[in-house]
């Protein structure tokens, strides 16, 4: 089993990544033809969404003992999936 500790330090990186792309992106979408910009900033609002659950499903994880750990923390990584596919097909669209 991993270290909690060391679980908690790479999903917080990771999350606080996805954060740093969605600005790139946000940007990006500024140049885009007006279509693809509305269909971004739907994207973009979609991601900060699931940025938002996974961040509070995180620190949900940093407070629950031991025999809540597991359940927590796969909601916490279906999050970070879900929201990492809506960041690579955003990235993709705007490519």
């Amino acid at each position: 089993m991993i270290d909690k500790d060391l679980m908690q330090q790479k999903l917080q990186a990771q999350i606080n990544e996805w954060k740093a792309q969605a600005e790139l992106l946000k940007a990006k979408a500024e140049s885009a033809s007006v279509d693809a910009k509305a269909e971004a900033h739907q994207q973009l609002e979609k991601l900060k969404t699931l940025q938002a659950e996974a961040q509070a499903k995180f620190d949900e994880l940093k407070s629950v003992g031991e025999e809540k750990f597991g359940e927590v923390k796969a909601k916490v990584e279906g999050l970070v999936e879900e929201a990492g596919a809506a960041l690579k097909s955003l990235t993709d669209r705007l490519k």
